[in-house]
């Protein structure tokens, strides 16, 4: 059982993913909340597999939000489901720690998809953001910055890809036919190199120096 927080200021769309989840095997909302607030009062008393999180909140953000969060469960993946598909809305809520960064038209089957991706480990995105990503990687001035060399190694780099690219650990170890302890362990190699310490600066950092 995916135990799943939301903190969403919307009715109709929080009432919405509570009916989705608690009407789906498997899943469950374990608590709902109409802003950062009041799920900080009572975050503490909850054991999330997940959450997920709006960005456009009334008081606190949802990015300091999810600074908020990480400070009380470091390794609590966080899923960023908003209206906003700006870059850099995109790369500040990775940097703050979020797992992965969806819209709000996601699919609902796509949504139960990502939940079950991020508690695995990946870190999923909407076609529209992979899409700036890939933007991203292509701009001209992005392509004529020096970027800072680490030492990884071409495998690593491959597993990296892929966790920016949305894949969970699963996915990636079938796709370089590899298995998923092997990619837990390049993945412990990937965070002492770039010097961070969860997947989603990760994948922030290979974002905004262009690593891969």
């Amino acid at each position: 059982m995916i135990n799943v927080v939301i903190v969403e200021d919307s009715m109709p769309i929080r009432e919405g993913l509570k009916i989705l989840l608690n009407g789906t095997e498997g899943f469950k909302c374990e608590a709902a909340f109409v802003d950062c607030e009041s799920m900080l009062k009572e975050i503490e008393t909850l054991y999330p597999d997940i959450m997920l999180m709006d960005i456009g909140l009334p008081g606190i953000s949802g990015i300091e939000g999810i600074k908020k969060v990480k400070m009380i469960y470091p390794d609590l993946p966080i899923l960023v489901l908003t209206i906003y598909e700006e870059n850099e809305k995109i790369f500040d809520a990775l940097c703050s720690g979020a797992s992965g960064y969806l819209v709000k038209k996601t699919e609902p089957t796509r949504l139960l998809e990502a939940i079950k991706e991020a508690t695995e480990g990946g870190a999923p995105m909407s076609a529209p953001i992979a899409k700036k990503v890939v933007e991203y990687f292509s701009r001209e001035e992005v392509r004529k910055t020096k970027v800072k060399v680490y030492p990884l190694t071409n495998r690593e780099k491959e597993v990296l890809r892929s966790l920016v690219q949305g894949n969970s650990y699963q996915s990636i170890a079938d796709k370089l036919f590899i298995s998923v302890d092997t990619v837990r362990y390049h993945f412990r190699n990937i965070y002492r190199k770039l010097h961070v310490h969860s997947q989603s600066e990760a994948v922030a950092k290979a974002i905004k120096e262009n690593i891969v």
